[in-house]
């Protein structure tokens, strides 16, 4: 399993979290956020959007799977 923590620079709105959402769909790893205590599918937008994140959040990505490196580069680079 691989993670990173992220601060969010921008509002996730509905146009970035589905640029976001489609960005881990490419992946064939597990792909979770988690904002405090909540723990949430990357892949669903409905689930990315319940977050309400807002700029400067810190939040954390993990990825757990065959390709959990590149899944975790590539969606933190949307959102930093």
């Amino acid at each position: 399993m691989t993670e990173k923590s992220v601060c969010v620079k921008k509002t996730l709105d509905t146009r970035h979290a589905a640029l976001f959402v489609q960005t881990a769909s490419k992946f064939k790893s597990v792909v979770k956020v988690v904002l405090e205590d909540k723990i949430v599918n990357a892949k669903s937008l409905m689930c990315i959007i319940s977050l309400g994140i807002a700029p400067n959040t810190e939040i954390k990505i993990t990825a757990n799977g065959e390709d959990e490196a590149d899944a975790i580069g590539e969606i933190a680079s949307i959102l930093e």
